[in-house]
This record gives C-alpha cells, sequence and structure tokens, in this order.
C-alpha cells in the first residue's frame, strides 16, 4: 500500500475542505482531478489515502476509494481521485511546498489523532519543524 500527498491550496483549515467538499459534491464521494495517472495505482487502490497539506502542514487524509478517467474541455484525459468523504484529521506534521501529488509511504504518513483531539490547533510551523529535525514529531 502506498499513500498521495498534495497541497490543499485555497484552504488554510480542515473546516474549509470540508466545507469546499459538501458545497461541491453534495453526499457523494469527493473527487481531486489531476493531470497525471498515478504509476502505483493499484497500491494506492489497496487501502491509501490521500494526504492534504494545509499552509505547510500535513493536517488531514482521505481514503482513496477509486480512480477514473476524465476527459477534459480541452481533449486530455485525466486522473479523478476519488476520496471518501469522512476527511480523518491526522498528527500535524510540517511539509515544504511542492507541485502536484507524491507518493507517502505508510512508515512516512502521520498518525491518525486519537478521538477528542479532532479540534486542537496544531503547533507553530517553527516549533514542528524542531521537533521533526531531532526525531519528534
Amino acid at each position: 500500500m502506498i499513500h498521495l500527498i498534495k497541497l490543499c491550496v485555497g484552504a488554510e483549515k480542515v473546516e474549509d475542505l470540508i466545507d469546499w467538499q459538501a458545497a461541491r459534491y453534495g453526499t457523494g464521494p469527493a473527487c481531486h482531478v489531476t493531470r497525471m495517472w498515478p504509476k502505483r495505482s493499484d497500491e494506492i487502490l489497496d487501502g491509501g489515502s490521500l494526504y492534504w497539506v494545509f499552509k505547510g502542514v500535513v493536517l488531514a487524509r482521505q481514503k482513496v476509494i477509486g480512480l477514473e478517467e476524465r476527459p477534459g474541455e480541452d481533449g486530455i484525459t485525466r486522473c479523478a481521485i476519488l476520496l471518501d468523504r469522512d476527511v480523518v484529521r491526522t498528527e500535524a506534521l510540517p511539509r515544504r511546498p511542492f507541485q502536484g501529488w507524491r507518493y507517502l509511504t505508510p512508515a512516512d504518513a502521520p498518525k491518525d489523532l486519537a478521538p477528542g483531539r479532532e479540534r486542537e490547533e496544531p503547533l507553530p510551523r517553527d516549533l514542528m519543524a524542531a521537533l521533526a529535525e531531532i526525531g519528534l514529531r
């Protein structure tokens, strides 16, 4: 199994993503359309999630439930990553900016937050980076 990681552009916090997906997709599965089809699609579909980076910090994930071809108006076929609507909050993990999506191994993925901790604010980015640097995250 392998995960994907992606910047959540335009969202400052997890609630922004949840609200946007609710307005856009109603009760159906959420979707993120990307230009490239993952070469490791079988591994992603074997229990992988899409981890979301908000303002330089991973804070949430959504289980990937499918991949579909989506033709664009420009005639180019893209990959639609279908996502479970349940947004799972994770421990905060600093992440530098990058373009597109990347693979994320289960060993490098942040853990899910324990029940009752979903509304905690993440630590300041500098402090998280310092903790990660010494092996504490």
